[in-house]
């Protein structure tokens, strides 16, 4: 692996792959991936973290971890524009797809034990549950307890009416981190998430649904509410047509 393995430290600086494991052995990160360096970062239990990296380093392919990261990196910066808990959402941020490659018939059966309904959507499409059973594991995998970090897991991919400021962070750093392009909408969305926090989950939940349409994907009604939800929390009411 040569220079792509590092010890890992906690730093200030912009351009290493830095951690803060204290006496633990280094964590052996690729190099190819690029880890928040943010002060708040740091604050995360050195121990939890090294647990998270490892089990995401056997349970997610390559690309989708450097997916995760950005979005980590992305939260972190959107909670502290908006000065919310920067931790809350690195935890979220780096756990928010816990469950993306879990086979079908095993999303659906932890939603099942967990109580969920679930309608036909789910059904034919089980691949949704992803983000409600990811905050089954890191409650059950990694114990984690607060619930505002596992409704931000939870709601990451359909939103939810209601959902707290952490959440909105999360559901916008997934939808836009710069992995996702870097077209003209794109970076407009991210401009707005700096903005105005529900007028970006509207907006990006709307991009979402355009692709979801002209692909004939179904849409989930729980994402048409937290569409909605995000329109009048901007606009109270709703703007003419």
């Amino acid at each position: 692996m040569g220079d792509s393995r590092k010890t890992l430290g906690c730093s200030s600086s912009g351009d290493a792959l830095l951690l803060q494991t204290g006496s633990e052995p280094e964590i052996l990160i690729p190099a190819a991936h690029t880890l928040v360096t943010d002060e708040q970062q740091c604050k995360t239990s050195p121990f939890r973290r090294k647990k998270i990296l490892d089990w995401l380093g056997k349970n997610v392919p390559d690309k989708r971890l450097k997916h995760i990261l950005r979005v980590e990196d992305m939260a972190i910066a959107l909670a502290k524009h908006h000065h919310l808990d920067t931790e809350k959402a690195a935890q979220a941020g780096l756990m928010h797809d816990l469950a993306k490659f879990f086979k079908p018939r095993r999303l659906l059966e932890m939603a099942r034990s967990e109580g969920m309904e679930l309608d036909e959507v789910y059904e034919a499409n089980p691949h949704l549950l992803h983000a409600d059973v990811g905050a089954i594991v890191a409650r059950d995998e990694f114990g984690i307890a607060d619930p505002e970090v596992l409704e931000a897991i939870r709601n990451h991919t359909l939103g939810s009416p209601g959902m707290s400021p952490l959440s909105c962070v999360v559901y916008l750093a997934d939808g836009l981190e710069p992995g996702r392009g870097d077209t003209p909408e794109l970076n407009k969305l991210r401009q707005v998430s700096h903005e105005n926090l529900h007028k970006a989950v509207w907006l990006t939940s709307e991009f979402t649904m355009r692709s979801l349409l002209s692909s004939n994907h179904l849409i989930h009604p729980r994402a048409v509410l937290t569409r909605n939800w995000a329109m009048q929390m901007t606009h109270p009411t709703p703007p003419k047509p």
